[in-house]
């Protein structure tokens, strides 16, 4: 029996078999294949009014970011370095968030538990249209990291970004399959949004200085177009990149005056709902109790971060609870170069930002591995909730003082007027915000919500909150 190779015999083999049939190319080659020249701003000309790339370096504990200019120099500078990151995607600013993306010139999807077989097997599919075309591949140590680049890069409008990462996760899906990765299992598979970085061409892999990670020019641009041929499920096809509303801002601050003055002169942000701690207490038992995978290490982290903000938990709380998880997390290795170590950590802590408090529950149980099922009134069944509900308020009420003599609940009268008041003081108002104002409950506010008689168009309030929220995206 043959003898198996290797992981760092493997990563020649894979780099061996890719050079026959397709070219190499050098970092600075590729990245200007990714972003094309005058993509960014140059560097000392900020009137050029452009965005820029950002890659992240990790040394020791600490995460920097650089900005990359158009002269792509940044990337000489970073090549060989032990951990460096960058994403396919356009920033304006230093940090990258997804308040900051601007423009995705291409998808790229991390395939793990590659060997020679699944390296063929790949490019078979890709050659007998199964799969898409990847414009490069990259060999980045145990896996590829397949990129697919735009012929025109995609604008992140704030509509756009949740449907492409729906996008993005379907494509994984196509493309992870039994014959691409030894990882069989379908909560094996790794999902990242379009958002994640991976190590850059040219830095070192994960099996060290002397095993960079290497690119191969192996086919054509794209187009969105082109890639939703290949979904399973054509809900999740993008094919809407436009705004939402055609007009300006001095029209819409006509228009919607009291919108503008709330949310573009005093800058406040949207509302959302703030969760209790039992959110967060429950996912870090969950991970404690040692249901991660060594696959899902860093997106449980990450989930555990959005958690946290979700749930308005300090930082410093949330990243106490994740460094005390690196030894567990690092005991389950699958072997020497997979180790989870603190830069990993941290790099999860990005996700504590209040761009990731959307996290859907079926979006946690794809990029986890962890079933999150539905919290259905401690597992009871409606029918039995309430009449344990009811048992408890008479025992507690055993002289019916709970009920109202005029057969409507206590209270109910002034909670209307409260309603009714708080209507008449805001007349362009939300049932959120007459929510949180009034400290009401939702049903309560929608129970006596009044419509009759609003004059206000709330299918043009819409479109006018969508127009700043896809305008301000702009380079």
């Amino acid at each position: 029996m043959a003898r198996k190779p290797t992981d760092k015999q493997l990563f020649k083999m894979k780099n061996e078999w890719l050079g026959q049939f397709y070219e190499e190319v050098k970092p600075k080659d590729f990245y200007r294949a990714v972003f094309p020249e005058g993509s960014f701003e140059r560097e000392g000309h900020p009137e050029d009014e452009k965005c820029n790339g950002i890659l992240t370096v990790i040394e020791g504990e600490k995460a920097r970011n650089y900005i990359v200019f158009d002269d792509l120099n940044m990337v000489d500078e970073v090549k060989g370095a032990e951990f460096a990151i960058m994403s396919p995607v356009g920033y304006s600013g230093r940090n990258r968030t997804a308040k900051n993306a601007r423009w995705l010139y291409g998808i790229a999807i991390d395939l793990d538990g590659v060997e020679m077989e699944q390296l063929r097997d790949v490019f078979h599919q890709m050659k007998h249209d199964f799969l898409p075309q990847c414009t490069y591949c990259v060999n980045s140590g145990h896996g590829l990291h397949l990129y697919y680049l735009f012929e025109k890069p995609v604008p992140l409008y704030r509509h756009l970004q949740d449907q492409l990462r729906e996008f993005k996760y379907e494509l994984i899906r196509k493309i992870w399959n039994r014959y691409t990765s030894t990882y069989t299992e379908r909560e094996q598979v790794q999902y990242q949004g379009i958002f994640q970085g991976f190590r850059m061409v040219g830095t070192q892999s994960k099996l060290g200085k002397r095993y960079p990670v290497t690119a191969f020019e192996t086919g054509e641009r794209v187009t969105v177009e082109y890639l939703n041929d290949f979904l399973m499920d054509d809900s999740k096809a993008v094919t809407d990149f436009k705004y939402k509303s055609d007009l300006s801002l001095a029209e819409a601050k006509k228009k919607y005056p009291e919108w503008y003055e709330k949310r573009i002169v005093r800058g406040e942000k949207k509302g959302r709902w703030h969760i209790k701690r039992d959110l967060y207490d429950w996912w870090l038992r969950k991970i404690q109790s040692g249901a991660v995978s060594a696959g899902h290490r860093y997106w449980c982290l990450s989930v555990l971060a959005s958690y946290g903000i979700k749930c308005d938990i300090p930082e410093d709380e949330v990243l106490t609870d994740a460094l005390a998880l690196l030894p567990m997390f690092d005991n389950i290795s699958d072997d020497e170069h997979n180790r989870f170590t603190k830069r990993d950590v941290l790099d999860a802590m990005n996700m504590y930002q209040e761009n990731y408090v959307t996290y859907s529950r079926a979006e946690v149980e794809r990029v986890s591995g962890i079933s999150v099922p539905q919290n259905k009134r401690n597992g009871r069944k409606q029918e039995q909730h309430i009449k344990i509900m009811n048992a408890i308020r008479d025992i507690e009420h055993p002289d019916g003082e709970w009920r109202n003599k005029e057969g409507r609940p206590k209270g109910s009268s002034q909670q209307k007027k409260l309603v009714e008041k708080w209507q008449k003081s805001h007349p362009d108002g939300k049932k959120a915000d007459c929510i949180r104002d009034t400290g009401l409950s939702k049903p309560t506010v929608y129970k006596w919500w009044q419509t009759v008689g609003k004059e206000t168009d709330l299918v043009e309030k819409r479109q006018g909150a969508e127009w700043y929220e896809n305008n301000k995206t702009d380079c």
